[in-house]
């Protein structure tokens, strides 16, 4: 059986308190993939989808997905 995987670090650019904090990283700590973040997405009511797609460089881009009305989730993948 292999390692439990380390949760994905959340970057906190919102100054959220530290209650919302704890529940967005609980939220995207299991975002090991955008499949698994889309799949996510589709599961919330409401969906949640991608709402743009930042292109970084040819290898990186930043998905973005709106959590809330003023909050969104930005993944870097490349």
């Amino acid at each position: 059986m292999g390692r439990a995987a380390r949760p994905v670090p959340v970057v906190d650019h919102a100054a959220l308190d530290s209650r919302e904090l704890a529940a967005t990283a609980a939220v995207v700590g299991e975002h090991r993939t955008l499949a698994y973040v889309l799949a996510w997405g589709r599961a919330q009511t409401p969906p949640r989808a991608v709402t743009e797609v930042v292109t970084q460089d040819e290898y990186t881009h930043d998905v973005v997905v709106a959590l809330a009305p003023d909050r969104y989730l930005v993944y870097d993948t490349s």
